[in-house]
């Protein structure tokens, strides 16, 4: 339309997660009668492949986000799109980012600039300053994000000399969202699109009682010389993750190794595939040994199961085609973009995962439209009394990642003292 009808572009650029400019884009594309048209030049692979795809004649070039910087840098001056999209643009959310600061060398060439996502400020409006620069150049939220911070936030978690978090002013959420009204647009899909019934099934699991010992002094171990006072977003991230292998079944030992402890969400995952009754299941594992450990029960237990790991287009392909029972899928890999729906109803959470927006944009994988189902089911294993606990908690809450950890963390802390 902008091209052909209205002749308000010439070159449009498509920057989007590597999976999503291989599989979905050109894909898409052709589905649509009214975008026959369009020539769609997919670049990417080997240097040599990018450069011939950036010299074959086409309306619309795909490029995955881990090459903008390369992108940049190979046009300088000369940059050619006056019209640019970023298809999941939280991932150009950090101002700080070698990919951020290549677009902002050329937004000056782009006459049209397009954010497409579904979790713009997952973490909080702190988000959503690097965003909005690349659509008006700081017209509106400021010009640097210190000016943004200073105007609208007030520093909260922090040191002598190290500010590690900020709170929003009273106030500074609806003027933001008034800042930014004229040039941003939110559509929930349910209110325009036609979307299958979406039915949350938390499973709970209960680990045997040695299970349970161990998991307890492991927790004591863990946190007890845990000054709660000075944890770090690092150490937080740390202690929660080894918490979270347990649930899962095994831990990373210190030089690497694969300790299994347990198999108690294992089982009951085994149990929860039983009961599907051979409708296939969308997957999301959080540990290389989850995915290792579930292949390798599969392999015993249900030979009869057509499984995969998810590696690239081809696996999708595999998946919607009804090729596959199984898809192992860890959620940072396919989260965005990829269009699953045709291969099942049904998404099982293994490994659980703190960040809301990597888990509603991986159910979303599923619950979306074009999907052939009336219900689409998301089910959680969730060890009881455990860290999983806490991680659902966060999910409900649609919290802010790093506040929910730095807040469970410190209640575990407690609760263990107080059991020791």
């Amino acid at each position: 339309m902008l091209k052909y009808f209205r002749w308000r572009v010439s070159k449009v650029l498509v920057v989007a997660p590597k999976t999503v400019a291989e599989a979905t884009w050109s894909k898409e594309a052709a589905k649509w009668d009214h975008l026959q048209h369009l020539r769609i030049s997919a670049v990417l692979g080997s240097t040599s492949k990018r450069i011939k795809a950036l010299n074959t004649p086409a309306d619309v070039y795909v490029i995955n986000r881990e090459n903008v910087e390369w992108l940049v840098d190979y046009y300088k001056q000369a940059w050619p799109f006056d019209m640019v999209v970023l298809d999941e643009s939280t991932s150009f959310k950090n101002s700080q980012s070698k990919r951020f600061k290549a677009l902002k060398r050329v937004r000056r060439f782009v006459k049209k600039m397009v954010l497409l996502t579904g979790t713009p400020s997952s973490k909080g409006l702190i988000d959503l300053w690097a965003q909005v620069y690349l659509l008006d150049q700081g017209e509106r939220l400021g010009p640097t994000l210190s000016a943004y911070r200073e105007r609208y936030f007030d520093p909260d978690q922090r040191s002598r000399t190290q500010i590690f978090s900020y709170k929003a002013k009273d106030g500074a959420e609806s003027a933001v969202l008034e800042a930014i009204s004229d040039i941003c647009i939110s559509m929930k899909a349910e209110d325009y699109l036609q979307l299958p019934q979406i039915i949350q099934h938390e499973v709970p699991v209960l680990l045997d009682p040695k299970a349970t010992r161990d998991y307890e002094q492991f927790e004591r171990d863990l946190l007890l010389e845990v000054d709660e006072d000075v944890i770090t977003a690092g150490t937080a991230g740390v202690l929660v993750g080894k918490l979270l292998q347990y649930c899962n079944g095994a831990v990373y030992g210190t030089e690497g190794q694969v300790v299994h402890v347990h198999d108690c969400k294992l089982d009951a995952y085994m149990e929860l595939l039983e009961r599907l009754n051979g409708e296939p299941a969308l997957t999301f594992y959080g540990y290389q040994h989850d995915r290792d450990r579930i292949l390798e029960r599969l392999q015993k237990q249900r030979k009869d199961l057509k499984v995969r790991v998810y590696k690239g287009a081809g696996d999708a392909d595999a998946w919607n085609n009804g090729d596959v029972d199984v898809l192992l899928v860890h959620p940072a890999s396919c989260a965005y973009g990829l269009n699953l729906q045709a291969g099942g109803r049904n998404v099982i959470w293994y490994g659980l995962n703190w960040s809301f927006e990597l888990n509603d944009q991986g159910n979303c994988r599923l619950w979306r439209q074009g999907s052939p189902y009336d219900k689409v089911y998301i089910h959680y294993l969730i060890v009881q009394g455990c860290e999983d606990e806490d991680v659902m908690a966060a999910i409900r809450d649609r919290a802010d990642t790093h506040e929910a950890v730095m807040r469970a963390l410190k209640a575990r802390i407690e609760k263990t003292r107080g059991r020791g």
